[in-house]
């Protein structure tokens, strides 16, 4: 918990500040996460948090709803419950998987999408080196169950000698070179 919440805080805040500037105009745009536009992608970031938050609570899988435009104040709930140091302990009830795993899974999400929507709607976007070690590492050994659970998509061929985030980017799917 204690290495792990301040990375995914900062990863929150920095999708947080992403969708805050998205313009309604923009919400049609295609994304690299080819299964979404932009707001698509925004509902999806909205249910991540709302689930995030239940599972860390030790609490039921959510379904996603749609999309309602309340994405930082979901995240903050997902933090809130995540901060508490009950969260980490043992596995959670509804889906079976350690709750460190989880808590990795929700740090993937926040960073790549992250970048998935910087990327649709032109934004600055510098993940956390940090962050993008412990993604790179988790995925690594999680990328087969996320493939098979349509997490992520068939790996893009990168350099091995690429930047760590471009290798994350393949890994799981995502063209770093990926434009609008």
């Amino acid at each position: 918990m204690d290495d792990m919440m301040p990375l995914m805080t900062r990863a929150t805040e920095r999708t947080s500040g992403l969708v805050r500037t998205v313009r309604q105009d923009q919400f049609g745009s295609p994304t690299p996460c080819a299964k979404y536009d932009v707001k698509d992608l925004i509902n999806h970031l909205e249910w991540v948090a709302e689930l995030f938050e239940s599972l860390g609570r030790k609490g039921p899988w959510i379904e996603q709803g749609p999309y309602v435009g309340d994405f930082a104040k979901r995240a903050e709930g997902t933090l809130a419950a995540w901060s508490r140091r009950e969260a980490w302990d043992g596995t959670s009830p509804d889906m079976g998987l350690p709750m460190t795993t989880l808590a990795h899974m929700y740090l993937v999400d926040m960073v790549v999408h992250g970048w998935d929507l910087a990327r649709a709607t032109g934004q600055q976007y510098e993940p956390e080196t940090e962050a993008v070690s412990r993604a790179l590492d988790f995925t690594g050994q999680m990328v087969e169950m996320g493939r098979q659970r349509g997490a992520f998509g068939p790996p893009v061929a990168v350099p091995d000698d690429a930047p760590k985030f471009d290798r994350l980017l393949g890994v799981i799917g995502r063209d770093p070179a990926w434009t609008p």
